[in-house]
């Protein structure tokens, strides 16, 4: 079990986030939604160990992860926003590295990542350096870097970024999986269509706070919403989008 319970980040006095607290347990899907500015990236950095909170704490099992931060990343898979790749290397390379990183035989390591490839479609490109990959062919091997050493908590943040339509139907298959294998799966994305349909549970922050924490479903029959996102445009946007959407359209017209 992953808890958060607690947790403030303040910088200089100014607050980042106040006061979230949330558990997810095995075989679930927790969204995490938000504007820009809301807190989700600092949240994420201490669920992923790598910011320290102000005040609160992130348990894993019940134990502080800072307690022992190595013990606890070797259970984490995580999927950072930005793609920051060794762009000299070729994507069987990097997962080498990975895998070695993560202290796995070798022979697994080169099974996995064949696999991985060839269901990414990536095999064609085994030979051909990061640098000259797509932003979504770097996202596959991100991906597939973060479930290589088969972890326990799977943490995604905007994992849809660059990929197409098919690999976005299948990342949400994948997610869908992970969770029935019993993976606990934090999942942050501007993407309220994917959040609605893996996530069984969504956290929403605006602002440094958390304006709305339940079930999917619940949310959406408490807000009287036909889907997740009438949800947070009434919990978390402060525009009306309709008019700023079609005063855009007229600016240069006039």
């Amino acid at each position: 079990m992953l808890s958060a319970s607690g947790l403030i980040k303040s910088y200089g006095g100014i607050i980042a986030l106040k006061d979230l607290s949330v558990t997810a347990v095995p075989g679930q899907v927790i969204g995490l939604l938000g504007p820009n500015g809301s807190g989700k990236s600092t949240t994420i950095n201490m669920l992923t160990g790598l910011l320290q909170p102000t005040r609160g704490q992130v348990r894993w099992h019940g134990r502080n992860i800072h307690d022992d931060l190595l013990a606890y990343q070797s259970v984490l898979g995580y999927v950072p926003e930005e793609p920051r790749l060794y762009g000299y290397l070729t994507a069987p390379e990097y997962l080498s590295m990975i895998g070695g990183l993560r202290g796995l035989a070798e022979s697994i390591v080169n099974r996995r990542i064949d696999r991985y490839l060839e269901l990414f479609g990536l095999d064609s490109d085994r030979y051909t350096p990061l640098s000259s990959f797509s932003k979504g062919m770097r996202q596959k091997v991100l991906i597939s870097a973060a479930l290589l050493h088969d972890p326990q908590v799977v943490i995604l943040d905007e994992p849809c970024s660059g990929l197409d339509v098919a690999s976005t139907l299948i990342l949400r298959s994948l997610v869908r999986t992970l969770a029935q294998q019993g993976k606990v799966i934090v999942y942050s994305s501007h993407v309220l269509d994917m959040v609605e349909k893996v996530c069984s549970d969504v956290l929403i922050l605006h602002r440094g706070q958390v304006v709305a924490q339940d079930r999917v479903d619940h949310l959406r029959e408490l807000a009287k919403a036909a889907s997740l996102e009438e949800v947070f445009a009434a919990l978390a946007v402060d525009t009306d989008v309709e008019t700023v959407g079609q005063a855009l359209a007229e600016v240069a017209r006039a």
